[in-house]
């Protein structure tokens, strides 16, 4: 195929670099630095690595080394991890003079040892609940043949798996890297989990693909959801500017031992789904239910023609 003109990328180049500066929204020259999505999600593979030990990575892993191997991880990811959060609390910084700049730079890698140090403080609390969840799995599917066969092939496990360390992070007020893995997780499994969103131990999404649970929700234990239902917001209450009001609670709480069937949609902070109530496929629900509720739709009138062309 024929080059292009070197004139003609020259020209190409500079109308596109006037678009950056007509952009600027979308534009990021000379301006903060940001963590690294590639790096990012290196980083989750490699702790998912941690909280699956044998299964993902390193599978010839016996007593005798797994110590120093996991010492070893460990300490090459707490100098990849916290850089990339120092990056993200660097971002947070607007117009400051160049000293200033500076020693905010430093404060926030000594911040981000901090709280990286925190955060592998919690991974085994976290592989306790990833335990919880995998036996729900397997406990709510008849078709699961294994711990094995979940934990290799279930995306419901690696969108839980990135969901509950992102939300770790959420809490410790870290900025954009818990999005930024959680919608890693969902551009591969179709599960998008926002990082704000609690949820209690022994959770299973069967099947999986098109769920969505919004930042504020609340999900108790032993909780089991199905492919395409969404727990999200009725509205978005806005100021007397017409901007939307962000820290509300927008997204229903769902109490503990509750089934949600495929294609629900449950909207609302103020909607409530009570303990061991069961909401059937389709539905569609802006209210509160009280315990120990099932929450069907009429069977649909079906017209059955004759397909004459046939």
């Amino acid at each position: 195929m024929p080059e292009m003109n070197r004139i003609s990328i020259g020209k190409l180049a500079k109308e596109l670099v006037q678009s950056y500066r007509s952009t600027e929204r979308i534009t990021n020259i000379e301006k903060r630095q940001f963590p690294s999505r590639s790096q990012v999600i290196k980083i989750t593979e490699e702790l998912r690595e941690l909280l699956f030990p044998g299964y993902l990575g390193r599978t010839d892993l016996c007593w005798n080394n797994v110590e120093y191997f996991v010492g070893n991880k460990l300490d090459r990811l707490f100098t990849l991890l916290s850089e990339e959060i120092a990056k993200a609390f660097g971002s947070l910084s607007v117009g400051e003079a160049e000293e200033e700049f500076h020693s905010f730079l430093c404060s926030c890698r000594e911040r981000a040892c901090r709280e990286t140090e925190l955060f592998f403080s919690k991974l085994p609390k976290i592989r306790e609940m990833l335990e919880d969840d995998v036996q729900a799995a397997y406990d709510g599917d008849p078709a699961a043949k294994s711990i094995e066969e979940i934990i290799f092939s279930y995306p419901c496990v690696l969108a839980i798996s990135v969901y509950r360390m992102a939300h770790e992070l959420f809490l410790q007020e870290i900025p954009l890297i818990p999005r930024m893995m959680t919608e890693y997780a969902h551009a591969l499994t179709g599960i998008d989990i926002h990082p704000g969103a609690r949820i209690g131990r022994s959770f299973f999404i069967d099947h999986g693909t098109g769920v969505v649970i919004g930042e504020t929700c609340e999900i108790g234990d032993n909780v089991k959801i199905y492919q395409g239902v969404t727990l999200g917001a009725l509205s978005f209450p806005k100021d007397e500017r017409g901007k939307i009001i962000r820290g509300t609670k927008r997204h229903p709480t769902i109490e503990s031992g509750v089934t949600i069937y495929a294609g629900a949609t449950i909207l609302g902070g103020n909607t409530v789904i009570g303990k061991n109530s069961v909401v059937g496929g389709n539905v569609w629900l802006t209210h509160s239910i009280p315990p120990n509720t099932k929450v069907i739709i009429e069977e649909p009138r079906l017209r059955i023609v004759e397909n004459k062309s046939s």
